[in-house]
């Protein structure tokens, strides 16, 4: 559960449209406290490793109180 309510979901999902399963990994971001809607995402597992490697690029940035530098300055695509 975030500090401001939302709890995230980070599961598998196997799809099987055309009978070649697919996989994904299914980013579940859930309703606010205040009942505002959520969002969610279906990424490729090189999508989501992207995305893992800005969340702890950031997430050490915050903890530094660190500006990115470079390239990408203020990038907040997984992609």
């Amino acid at each position: 559960m975030t500090t401001c309510g939302r709890s995230i979901a980070v599961r598998r999902l196997r799809l099987a449209p055309t009978g070649r399963a697919l996989t994904r990994i299914a980013l579940d971001v859930g309703r606010d406290q205040g009942d505002e809607p959520g969002v969610w995402a279906a990424l490729t597992a090189g999508e989501a490793r992207d995305l893992a490697r800005l969340l702890l690029l950031h997430a050490d940035l915050a903890e530094r109180g660190a500006e990115p530098v470079g390239p990408g300055r203020g990038d907040t695509s997984a992609t």
